[in-house]
């Protein structure tokens, strides 16, 4: 597996897992339930660790902008379709907002030398171009 792949794919172990750690932090009880506690704690340090390992090759503000955003949209979906939560206007534009947010951020990734850069073994997201 190439060295982007393998950094898209702990991408998706890290959104998954901050999600389903996020999810059931809730049913914790502030805490007091120990192998929830532990389940959620876990989630969360699975989650880092993938982030991290995914940084080696992604982009930072790449990275980054799909994983809080399908983290917050995913459990704001989560809520309201299994958790009970409420449907209004103002959580529909929210949610628009934060997808469109990250479809703009990543649209600034998508030149070619982010594209070399991200292909690249240990690569770093590029300077960015100076302004003289």
């Amino acid at each position: 597996m190439s060295e982007t792949r393998r950094a898209w794919a702990f991408l998706a172990v890290a959104i998954t897992s901050e999600i389903l750690a996020t999810v059931f932090l809730g049913r914790t009880e502030q805490f007091t339930r120990p192998l929830l506690t532990a389940a959620v704690l876990c989630g969360y340090v699975v989650s880092f660790t993938c982030m991290a390992q995914a940084l080696r090759a992604l982009p930072v503000s790449l990275a980054y902008a799909l994983w809080s955003g399908i983290g917050t949209a995913s459990v704001a979906v989560i809520g309201i379709a299994f958790l009970g939560e409420g449907l209004s206007g103002w959580k529909v534009l929210g949610l628009v907002l934060i997808i469109a947010g990250v479809v703009v951020l990543n649209l600034r990734q998508s030149g070619p030398e982010v594209r070399e850069a991200v292909s690249r073994p240990g690569a770093r997201s590029p300077a960015p171009p100076s302004r003289n």
